[in-house]
């Protein structure tokens, strides 16, 4: 299926070819039509490609020259192909709605899609029923809340499975035609009916209800007071009133007036201005300095009566070369907290009150392996038994003295028994070595047992896996001429939300994020954010997680200054 945005805001009209069709493309057209849906029946196919009326093809071109192939029956067009797909109308889908799955979302959404936009899943609202089951690619209708009647018409961008894995979150549908848009004005131009849908009626019930309940506290009249006398109403004071004190509204009043400054920015600024000006013309323009250029005069003057001094380092460049540090009102500012990196990490410990995040404790281990059962079994361990390497050390320590293998004319040698044989040495081994050195045996167990490692979370129980750890990956993909992006996989392996982790990126870096499931992973998913920014998630996993270095690959993909080369 074709994955174009929107391809009907503007439609070039320059280039129009009109006829009409035969019988024989007619049937085509008709089986195409079944085969693309299913749903429809043998009247409803009738209905829509009749064999007597008057059917016609018309060829255009979108605005950004895609071929678009239009069937039109009774001067509305009814399907619309793209890229060898077949697609309906809303003038279609009015008539026939169960033809698509379709998806629901505020009336207000739909201004958005008319514009070029696509849905997003935030913006989706699931009704009782739940979403509609579809696989990416797949053709899909977007509908008003209490309306059944479809008012665009897209491809899925992933399947329903994968946009609840994902929390709602992302781009869902990439809408191709909507009401209101230029194919829609192909038509007569009428408009959607109203149908009922009965999924959404609690939805929109609680939709009305918080609206109602946002106008009564944001900006809406004053109750007036319980009375059941409605001229008393005035005359009564509502209960709490006579509780105020005097006391109360001055200790508010005073409050206001040694509260922060109210003025807006563009106030402060003005103010600021001001002051500058007054204080230049005071005490540093001379009367024979004038007349004196508007520039000359902000940029000698005024600029000096601030907390910096600026000059022209380069021609046409101005720059701040000084500023008065031991200004009282620049020693006294108090920078504000910024509530994003509160909101993040409050993010990265879960919900507000649970313990901040930290790194799990990680550990090597070794499992038993079957080939070296025969020299594990006198300390009994069978075959899949971890242990820490220190153990291992231990158990090979004790058998090599209980067997009396310890050379006697070098102690740094065991003497190799048939078991230690058939364990540690290759066949090509066998006949050439007859002892080892203690590091190099136990080297050489640590080799043949399988690698386990062993996690260990705060307040949770250890989890041994096998196989090495994975690190977290970083690396960076170009996308289109000269984009890249930077991709982070495998924070789940030690216990990091990759939700949280790509909101504190957003806020370090001020660029725009997305999270997309990793291909041939169920429970995976990949952190992608915009632009090379290797080394703040390098800072970001170091300093704020606390993950080692070593557990971190992909740190050589950091952005290289130019005039350094390795």
């Amino acid at each position: 299926m074709c994955c174009l945005s929107a391809p009907f805001i503007f439609l070039s009209s320059i280039f129009q070819i009109i006829f009409h069709i035969a019988s024989h493309l007619r049937r085509k057209l008709k089986a195409d039509i079944s085969t693309a849906f299913p749903s429809l029946s043998v009247e409803e196919l009738s209905e829509l490609v009749p064999n007597k009326e008057e059917l016609n093809v018309v060829k255009i071109y979108a605005h950004k020259g895609d071929a678009v192939t239009l069937y039109m029956l009774h001067k509305n067009p009814v399907f619309f192909e793209l890229e060898k797909c077949l697609y309906p109308t809303v003038y279609t889908l009015w008539h026939y709605p169960h033809v698509l799955p379709t998806f629901t979302t505020w009336p207000p959404v739909l201004q958005k899609l008319a514009g070029g936009a696509d849905l997003m899943l935030p913006g989706v609202v699931v009704p009782l029923s739940g979403l509609p089951e579809v696989k990416k690619g797949d053709c899909c209708a977007v509908k008003v809340v209490s309306n059944r009647a479809p008012m665009a018409v897209g491809t899925a961008t992933m399947s329903s499975a994968e946009m609840r894995s994902l929390g709602m979150k992302g781009r869902g549908v990439s809408v191709l035609h909507t009401y209101m848009d230029s194919l829609w004005a192909f038509g007569d131009k009428s408009g959607p009916p109203s149908i009922p849908d009965v999924d959404t009626e609690g939805v929109e019930a609680m939709y009305g209800e918080e609206e109602e309940d946002d106008e009564a506290t944001e900006g809406g009249e004053e109750e007036p007071c319980p009375n059941s006398d409605g001229d008393k109403a005035t005359d009564a004071p509502c209960p709490g009133i006579q509780e105020l004190s005097l006391a109360d509204r001055e200790e508010g009043e005073h409050g206001k007036e040694e509260g922060e400054d109210l003025r807006s920015p563009q106030e402060q600024m003005d103010a600021l201005l001001l002051q500058c000006f007054l204080q230049a013309l005071k005490s540093k323009v001379k009367k024979s300095e004038l007349p004196l250029l508007t520039s000359s005069f902000l940029r000698i003057h005024m600029f000096s009566c601030c907390l910096v001094r600026v000059e022209e380092l380069s021609k046409g460049v101005e720059s701040i070369v000084e500023v008065d540090w031991k200004n009282s009102e620049l020693r006294s500012f108090r920078t504000p907290k910024d509530p994003g990196i509160e909101e993040a990490s409050v993010e990265v410990g879960g919900a507000e009150g649970e313990k901040p995040y930290h790194p799990p404790e990680i550990t090597t281990l070794y499992s038993v392996s079957s080939r070296l059962e025969p020299l594990f079994q006198d300390a009994k361990k069978r075959k899949g038994t971890v242990l820490q390497p220190a153990e291992v050390r231990a158990i090979i320590t004790d058998y090599v003295k209980r067997n009396e293998l310890v050379d006697e004319n070098n102690k740094n040698y065991v003497i190799i028994n048939p078991i230690l044989c058939d364990c540690l040495l290759e066949k090509s081994e066998y006949q050439e070595v007859e002892a080892l050195k203690w590091d190099d045996l136990f080297s050489r167990t640590l080799y043949k047992m399988q690698h386990c490692h062993q996690l260990v979370f705060p307040g949770q129980p250890p989890i041994v896996k096998k196989g090495h750890i994975e690190p977290i990956d970083i690396s960076v993909a170009s996308r289109g001429s000269n984009k890249k992006v930077t991709m982070i996989k495998n924070l789940e392996v030690y216990g990091l939300d990759p939700m949280a982790v790509s909101v504190a990126l957003q806020h370090r870096v001020q660029a725009s994020s997305a999270l997309n499931p990793v291909p041939g992973s169920k429970d995976r998913v990949l952190v992608q954010i915009q632009g090379n920014q290797v080394q703040q998630v390098c800072k970001l996993l170091l300093d704020k997680y606390q993950i080692p270095c070593k557990y971190i690959q992909g740190l050589d993909n950091k952005v290289q200054k130019p005039g350094r080369k390795k």
